[in-house]
């Protein structure tokens, strides 16, 4: 199974590394993340260059989906071009967005008749697309998720495997990335955060 981080010019580092990474000590057992971008290179909002692993071509054959956020988001969902390299489909496809990822689902009618999460910057401009944003962590419905706060891209990393490979693959992979000494208050603590939305695996 395979798993496309899109990934845009000003993201954050933190979401789409932290998921990537912990879904990625998954690879063994068959899940495989790749940073997904529209250009060769894309540049973080601190000015860190990365190699683009997947074009945004390869969105429609990937089995999960996770948009990550950043500083240019609100460019992204004002060009249309770009949003019609992404055609989701919460039928067949994980679908998850971290921060002002959001705003892209938003925009793309995903999150029509349901809650999400957020960061406090994009919450305004979530809110205006007529979406209620919780003030949680992480929130799922069916093969839709979103996450509020950087290190809340564990909890989507937590749900991408836990609905993939089940909760013990789960327990692992974020047992490994663990601060020493936190291991299962972590592992659980994350666990609870994405238990609430329990639905069939794919």
């Amino acid at each position: 199974m395979q798993v496309a981080v899109v990934t845009f010019d000003g993201f954050n580092e933190l979401d789409s590394f932290i998921a990537s990474a912990v879904v990625n000590r998954c690879r063994k057992d068959g899940l495989e993340a790749f940073i997904t971008t529209p250009t060769p290179v894309v540049t973080s909002m601190n000015g860190v260059r990365v190699d683009s692993q997947r074009p945004l071509a390869f969105v429609p054959e990937a089995d999960v989906v996770l948009i990550g956020s950043g500083v240019r988001t609100r460019d992204v969902v004002a060009d249309g071009r770009l949003l019609s390299l992404l055609p989701l489909d919460p039928a067949r496809q994980l679908i998850g967005a971290q921060c002002s990822g959001a705003l892209v689902l938003a925009h793309l009618g995903l999150l029509d008749g349901r809650p999400a999460c957020t960061d406090l910057t994009s919450r305004p401009f979530v809110e205006a697309r007529g979406v209620e944003v919780l003030d949680a962590p992480f929130h799922a419905e069916g093969n839709i998720a979103t996450a509020g706060g950087c290190l809340a891209s564990q909890y989507l990393a937590a749900w991408v495997i836990t609905r993939t490979l089940g909760e013990h693959a789960a327990r692992a992979a974020l047992g490994y990335v663990a601060p020493v000494g936190e291991r299962e208050e972590t592992v659980d603590r994350a666990l609870r955060a994405v238990r609430a939305d329990r639905p069939a695996r794919l």
